[in-house]
């Protein structure tokens, strides 16, 4: 997988879409930036692998393997103060893109 979206050279790399669900992974690098803003759909992050930081509207917490969060439609969130590279499983209900977005990008 992590080969596949490294060779695609892109942060996200989409593993399975059905048209209520899409799943991806997701990573960001120790001191990377995450550049995604509120989506038209629901999304539950599985974070794999590294250690960080996710705000989700005024709540900040810390994350590491295990961590299981869920980010509602249109509501701002980011991972940020990443100390170990973060791989993240990404689910999205419904398939992402497939949603209008409630809040711009």
């Amino acid at each position: 997988m992590d080969r596949q979206r490294r060779q695609a050279n892109k942060p996200y790399l989409e593993l399975l879409r059905a048209p209520g669900l899409s799943l991806g992974l997701y990573v960001l690098p120790p001191g990377g930036t995450d550049t995604q803003g509120p989506h038209g759909e629901d999304e539950v992050y599985h974070v794999i692998r590294g250690r960080g930081r996710f705000r989700l509207g005024e709540d900040d917490r810390a994350v590491q393997p295990g961590s299981i969060l869920f980010a509602p439609t249109g509501e701002p969130h980011r991972f940020h103060s990443v100390t170990e590279e973060m791989h993240i499983l990404v689910f999205f209900a419904p398939a992402e893109g497939t949603a209008q977005a409630t809040h711009p990008r």
